[in-house]
């Protein structure tokens, strides 16, 4: 038996060597799921078996080859739960947690809500939307054949309601109270990190901008919301700009949000009273 102390030097240094940010904390969520085990219980944890060092070095193998972790372990946290993910969806951020914080938080105050999570993919705002507000009505809608197992997975038991299709043509319910949504956004000229290319690009990307879907996505969302609805949408930072232009008409109350590292991350806005017919 190797003692797993010094086969977590190791395959910390090996991660370093491979570039990855964190290797020690990676190291350690590796064993952890090996050993089947909470991290925060590898220090009651002596040694690790043939069979479970063999385990570990593959996927410590693995990782240094930019196999996103997620893919390793199987899941994603997102806020208080663990998502099932895997190739074939998107892998939620935890950026995106700030979202649905915000989103939540919206809905403070009002009886049984309705909310759209619009390009769902693992079903992380939805999921999160659900948690916290068991009273709520939330739609998860995503097109993508090889994303919807895995949304359908983590909305089972949820009370989600899974609408398969694409957002721009998708019948949506009507008067909704808050839609939030992680669209593509990514423009096509940016550089991203090695994990990524590990996304399904039609998650990630969205034109040489960035911006093929969003317009699209406020659109839709100004069609089903209630006056006084609100909507909560990712995008790049360099979209705040385009954001304010797109929300000009039919919104007030238009508003940009910070990142973890404090990078525009997502804007939101009150939809506008609409005129009476």
């Amino acid at each position: 038996m190797l003692k797993l102390s010094a086969r977590l030097r190791q395959a910390a240094a090996e991660l370093a060597a491979a570039g990855i940010d964190a290797p020690r904390v990676e190291a350690e969520l590796l064993a952890a799921h090996v050993l089947g085990t909470a991290r925060g219980r590898l220090l009651l944890i002596d040694s690790l078996t043939d069979a479970q060092d063999e385990q570990l070095a593959e996927l410590v193998r693995r990782r240094a080859a930019r196999i996103p972790l997620q893919h390793l372990t199987g899941t994603a946290p997102f806020l208080d739960r663990e998502l099932l993910v895997g190739p074939g969806v998107f892998i939620p951020r935890p950026e995106t947690e700030l979202l649905a914080r915000w989103g939540i938080e919206a809905l403070a105050g009002l009886a049984d809500p309705v909310v759209l999570d619009l390009c769902s993919g693992s079903g992380a705002l939805a999921v999160a939307v659900a948690d916290a507000r068991p009273d709520a009505r939330v739609y998860a809608v995503e097109r993508s054949e090889d994303a919807l197992p895995w949304l359908r997975r983590n909305a089972t038991g949820t009370g989600v309601e899974v609408l398969p299709g694409d957002v721009r043509t998708v019948p949506l319910p009507a008067p909704v109270d808050l839609v939030l949504s992680n669209p593509p956004y990514v423009p096509l000229s940016t550089t991203v990190p090695p994990e990524v290319g590990h996304d399904p690009a039609e998650a990630v990307f969205a034109g040489a901008e960035g911006l093929d879907l969003i317009p699209a996505l406020v659109e839709r969302a100004a069609e089903v919301l209630r006056d006084g609805g609100l909507l909560g949408v990712e995008h790049d930072d360099t979209h705040t700009p385009a954001m304010s232009a797109l929300l000009a008409a039919a919104w007030t109350d238009v508003r940009t949000h910070p990142d973890l590292a404090g990078r525009p991350r997502f804007t939101t806005a009150v939809r506008k009273g609409r005129a009476p017919s």
